[in-house]
C-alpha cells in the first residue's frame, strides 16, 4: 500500500505537489477545457485546509524548449478563478532558479504558487538528478497526484519521489481504487469493451484480460482484424494484416476458456470518412469499395444485451469514428449501456472523451483522467510515478 495524504500532517509544512494540468487551449492561449484542473483541486483543498501551503508543478504539451505559447500562467488564472483563491504564478525560462524557490520559501500556511511548465526543461523527461534535486528544494513532502503522467519516469514525479517524502493524491487513489476494483475481484459478470483503431496497442491489454473475463466485446477499426481472421473479407475497412494470427488466437483461446467474445455482427459503411452518403450491411457483406466506420443496430442490440447483463464493465475505445455525427450512434448507445452497470470503468483517451460528448460522465462509476497510464494498469504494469511512492 502506497502513502496517501491522510498519512501525513501537513500543518505548516510546503507540499510540494505534481498535477496533470496538461489541458487544451484556445488560439488566445485560454483554457478550453477545465476537467483536469477541476479533477486536480480536491488534493490542493485537502492540504490547504489541514494547514499547508502548497508548490504546484505541471507539464503542458511538449515543448522542446521554452514557449511562451505553452506557459501554465493562463492554467493558474483558470485555476485561481475556479478555487476562488489567488494562485500566485512564478514564472522562469529555467523552471526553478534561485527567485522561483525563495518565493516558495516566502509561502504561509493557506498560500499556493505554481511554477512554469516542466518540459521547459529537456531534463524533465529524461528523469535527470540534477533537476529533481532542484524541484525537491521546493517542498519538504512531495504528492503525485498527475495520474495522466504515472506511466512515465519523469523528474518532475519518479525523480522527486526518492528524495522527499512523498504521498499519492485523492486523485491517482481513486484512479488505482477503481481500476483495482475492476481487475482484481470484479462483481460477476466481467466485460470489457475493446475499440478503437488498432489491435497493435492492445495486445498486450487482450492477453492480460483474457483470462479474467468473462465476455470481451470487439468494436472499432480493430474489430476488422478480428473479422478477417475468421474468414471474412472487410472491403477498404482499417486491417492490420500482421495481426490476423494473432487474433484469430485469441478467438481460439477465448473458445478454450469458454469466454464470449463478441464482434459487429452488422456495420455502417461508406466509402471514405467524411462521406455523408452511408449504409448499414451484415459483417460478411461489406463492399469491396467501402469501409466499416461504425457498428449497426443489431450489433448494438447485441453489445448492449450483453454489457447490460454484467455487473463489472471496462470500456475502452469507441465503437467507431464518433467524432463524425453519421459515424457517431454505435459510440453512443454502447456508452449508454455501459453507464447502466452496477461498476463502470472508462478508460481514458478517447473513451473519455466520448463519455463526455455524449453526456455520459456523470453516469459513469469513475472515468479515467489518464490515457496512457489506464492502459498500463489494463496491461498489469506497474506504473513508475505510483511505484517510486513511499510505501506504508
Amino acid at each position: 500500500m502506497k502513502k496517501t495524504l491522510k498519512d501525513f500532517d501537513f500543518k505548516n509544512r510546503r507540499v510540494l505537489v505534481r498535477l496533470d494540468l496538461n489541458v487544451p487551449l484556445n488560439d488566445k492561449c485560454e483554457v478550453a477545457d477545465a476537467t483536469r484542473i477541476e479533477a486536480s483541486i480536491p488534493t490542493v483543498e485537502y492540504i490547504l485546509n489541514r494547514g499547508g501551503s502548497v508548490v504546484l508543478m505541471s507539464h503542458l504539451g511538449r515543448p522542446k524548449a521554452y514557449d511562451e505559447k505553452l506557459s501554465l500562467k493562463p492554467v493558474a488564472e483558470k485555476m485561481s478563478e475556479l478555487m476562488k483563491k489567488d494562485i500566485k504564478f512564478v514564472p522562469s525560462k529555467k523552471v526553478v532558479d534561485e527567485e522561483v524557490i525563495k518565493a516558495g520559501e516566502a509561502l504561509k500556511a493557506g498560500e499556493v504558487m505554481m511554477i512554469e511548465n516542466t518540459r521547459f526543461r529537456e531534463e524533465e523527461e529524461k528523469n535527470v538528478p540534477e533537476f529533481s534535486k532542484d524541484l525537491a528544494r521546493l517542498g519538504e513532502i512531495f504528492v503525485n497526484d498527475a495520474f495522466g503522467t504515472c506511466h512515465r519516469a519523469h523528474s518532475s514525479n519518479v525523480g522527486v519521489a526518492s528524495l522527499l517524502p512523498s504521498a499519492i493524491g485523492l486523485l491517482v487513489e481513486k484512479e488505482v481504487k477503481f481500476f483495482q476494483e475492476a481487475l482484481r475481484e470484479p462483481d460477476r459478470p466481467f466485460t470489457v469493451i475493446m475499440g478503437g483503431s488498432k489491435v497493435s496497442g492492445k495486445i498486450s491489454i487482450i492477453e492480460n484480460l483474457l483470462p479474467k473475463v468473462d465476455n470481451l466485446v470487439i468494436g472499432g477499426g480493430m474489430a476488422f482484424t478480428f473479422l478477417k481472421s475468421k474468414g471474412v473479407e472487410v472491403g477498404k475497412s482499417l486491417l492490420e494484416e500482421d495481426k490476423i494470427d494473432f487474433a484469430k488466437s485469441c478467438l481460439d483461446k477465448a473458445d478454450e476458456l469458454g469466454i464470449g467474445i463478441y464482434l459487429p455482427i452488422d456495420l455502417v459503411v461508406a466509402d471514405s470518412i467524411d462521406s455523408t452518403d452511408t449504409k448499414t450491411v451484415d459483417y460478411d457483406e461489406i463492399p469491396a469499395n467501402m469501409m466499416g466506420l461504425d457498428i449497426g443496430n443489431k450489433t448494438i442490440e447485441l453489445f448492449s444485451d450483453v454489457i447490460r447483463g454484467s455487473k463489472t464493465v471496462i470500456w475502452n475505445g469507441p465503437m467507431g469514428v464518433f467524432e463524425k455525427d453519421q459515424f457517431a450512434e454505435g459510440t453512443k448507445k454502447v456508452g449508454e449501456a455501459v453507464a447502466d452497470a452496477p461498476l463502470s470503468v472508462v478508460g481514458g483517451g478517447d473513451s473519455a472523451a466520448a463519455a463526455e460528448k455524449f453526456g455520459l460522465e456523470g453516469r459513469m462509476t469513475h472515468v479515467s483522467t489518464g490515457g496512457g497510464a489506464s492502459l498500463e494498469l489494463l496491461e498489469g504494469k506497474d506504473l513508475p510515478g505510483i511505484k517510486a511512492i513511499e510505501e506504508m
